[in-house]
This record gives C-alpha cells, structure tokens and sequence, in this order.
C-alpha cells in the first residue's frame, strides 16, 4: 500500500497517475479539498481510499494506519508569497515530522518533497550535498520551512534511510489549481490566449538584460519518474535535486509557449514588484551530480519538447486537460 500526501495536489495526483500506468492502484490518497478545484486531479485516477489530512494525523498519532509500504509524503503549503510562519511550520515542518517518526518507528519507506526555494540567492551553488544543505539561507518562510525539516533529517541521520527530493521549477498538468503559484507556462498560455502578448519581469540586476532571469524548469513528466525510481530502489536514500541541471530563461520560456501555441512572439517587460525584488532568484540550476550518482539515468525532456507536451496536449484541450 502506497500513502500519498498531497495526493490531490499537482505532483501528488501526478505521481498517481504515474503509479496508475504501471499498474499500481493500492493507494491511499491523503489530501485538504477543501473549495478549491483540486479534486478533478483525481477524477481519472484509480485508489483504494481517501483520507483528510487532518485525519490522518491522528490515524498516524494513534498508530491506526492501515498497512502499508511506502509514505511519498507531498502534502505542503507551496506558496511563496505566504507570510504566517507559524502556519507553514506547522504545517511544512511539524507535520512532516510526525510522519517520519511513524515511518522510523514502523521501518517503513519515507519519500518527501523539499524545494529548490531552499538554496535562497543561490550564492553558495546548488549542490545537494549535506554539506552546502547545512548552510543554506532560504528567502522566505516556504524555503526555510522546507529547509529546516531537511536540517532535521539530517542531523537525525534519516538521511540514511530515507529520500528528500528538492524540486526545482515544475510545470506540466494538474497545476491548474494552484493560482498565482501556477507555473510560468500555464499563466503565460492563459495570458498569450487572452491578449496575444505576454508579459515578463524586467530585470532590476546589473549584467542581467530584461527576461534572461533563469531558473531550472522541469516537466512534470520527469519529476515522477524520479520519484518511481526512488519507490522502485529502496535502498537508495539521501536527499537529491530534481531538475533538468540546466538553466533556460524566461525568454527561451516566452518563446517556446509562443512557438507550441502558433502565434507570433510578442513580449513586453514589466517592472517586478519591490516587495519580492529583494527576495527574487535570477538563477536557479540543479546539480544532478548527487542524483546520478545514485543510479538515475534517465534523460530529462527540453524545455522546448516539455512546453509542446504540454501546451499542444494538455492546455488546449481545455475540456479535459489533466493526467
């Protein structure tokens, strides 16, 4: 039996998906609906049962889970631009915790989701070495969240045991109920389809030109393959970058939506708001020296392929454009 937090969510539901094509359905979905459209990320999935996470808090705190394998442990509050710290490391870090603990206690398997928001400016690189881990300052209160709970991992040696993933920038389908924390893809399709421009952030750094920001895009296609290799290898552990280990800019971005939509590329720079300025990433790119070493092989789909899956199979099909 696989437990999947967050299982209604984008990578969550996604890796549902994933687990269906190979015909793995003994999963339990763990997830808030709430009055968001999350739940039509499931409406094509096959699983055994849902359970509200604050539920399954308690199954877990009373020691009632049904028997299972596996926790794949997505279930977060991904926004960047939250500001009530106590929420997210209740949250992102308590909650986490207490399923670790469980999984130790039980000698069961432990998957998690950490971010790339964790390596903040990115002055110290983005190896994922628990050496440069134990010195990064995250930019906001979802990056330390996530940041403190790989701290704790480590320093408990669960490392050892179990397996972080730090997700870079991830785009693909069933993202479309995250709102503003939507990728750059789905909005520029939504803004390009309405108005037939789009618009990019200036740049506010020296030797930076306007929309040559970059950052580690990756399909959501790939991302669940990893995450299967790391369910498949369980004796693999370790906290591990998923990206494509190369960075693209915004304007590779703009002009790939452009291209897979068939419209002509018209861009218009904006100035980015002072309250994130001071706080934005102009360079993200994982080091996946750590993930191949492991055993990963497995090459990551182009930017340019990635947006064309997307865009041509999934957003313009908009009656219907989940996994």
């Amino acid at each position: 039996m696989v437990v999947i937090t967050g299982g209604a969510g984008f990578i969550g539901s996604a890796y549902v998906w994933y687990l269906n094509q190979k015909g793995i359905d003994n999963i339990v979905i763990v997830d808030r609906l709430r009055r968001s459209d999350k739940w039509k990320n499931l409406r094509n999935k096959r699983f055994d049962d849902y359970i509200e996470k604050e539920k399954f808090l308690e199954l877990v705190k009373e020691n009632k889970l049904p028997k299972i394998d596996v926790i794949v442990h997505m279930g977060a509050c991904s926004s960047t631009t939250e500001r009530d710290a106590d929420y997210m490391m209740s949250n992102n870090y308590e909650y986490s915790k207490t399923l670790a603990i469980w999984c130790a206690k039980n000698n069961k398997k432990f998957i998690y989701a950490s971010s790339g928001a964790t390596y903040g400016d990115g002055s110290l690189g983005y190896s994922d070495s628990n050496e440069t881990t134990l010195k990064l300052k995250p930019l906001n209160i979802y990056g330390y969240s996530k940041h403190l709970f790989d701290l704790w991992i480590i320093r408990n040696n669960f490392d050892t045991k179990f397996v972080g993933l730090k997700f870079f920038n991830v785009c693909g389908p069933n993202e479309y109920h995250k709102g503003e924390m939507r990728s750059v893809v789905c909005k520029a399709y939504s803004q390009i389809k309405e108005t037939g421009k789009l618009k990019l952030f200036k740049s506010h750094r020296k030797g930076i030109i306007d929309g040559e920001q970059k950052r580690d895009f990756v399909y959501i296609k790939d991302v669940v393959k990893v995450m299967h290799y790391f369910y498949e290898n369980q004796q693999v552990s370790g906290i591990y970058n998923v990206g494509t280990g190369q960075a693209r800019s915004f304007n590779d971005l703009a002009k790939a939506t452009f291209n897979a939509m068939g419209k002509p590329i018209k861009i218009r720079y904006i100035p980015m708001p002072e309250s994130i300025r001071d706080r934005y990433q102009y360079f993200t790119q994982a080091d996946l020296s750590k993930l191949r070493n492991a055993g990963y092989t497995e090459e990551f789909t182009s930017l340019e392929n990635a947006i064309k899956d997307y865009v041509q199979n999934y957003l313009m099909k908009e009656d219907d454009p989940y996994l």
